[in-house]
């Protein structure tokens, strides 16, 4: 009798190692799969980045621009270009050519 005991164990404690065998691997699979899933996001992110930081240097140039030309619009010049061009005037002394039909 205590041999059938004896095998009975052995064969729980095979049962069991396989048992807990299948669940490591299993759960060595599941944290593969995670971490691949993950890297890809990361990628993603950083191309992300890399578009957003290109924007942003894009926005910062037309910034620039946008106060240089706030710039030119107080000035002198542009008030006259403005004031010929839109309202038709001119200056006393200037004599202005039509062109002929």
């Amino acid at each position: 009798m205590s041999r059938k005991i004896a095998f009975r164990k052995r064969r729980q404690n095979r049962l069991g190692m396989i048992l807990v065998s299948m669940v490591v691997l299993m759960l060595l699979g599941v944290i593969t799969l995670n971490s691949l899933e993950l890297r890809a996001t990361s990628e993603s992110y950083l191309s992300q980045k890399e578009d957003l930081l290109s924007k942003i240097e894009d926005e910062k140039m037309r910034t620039e621009e946008i106060e240089e030309y706030e710039k030119y619009t107080q000035t002198k010049k542009y008030i006259e270009e403005i004031a010929k061009d839109k309202l038709g005037l001119v200056y006393d002394n200037e004599i202005i050519f039509k062109k002929g039909d």
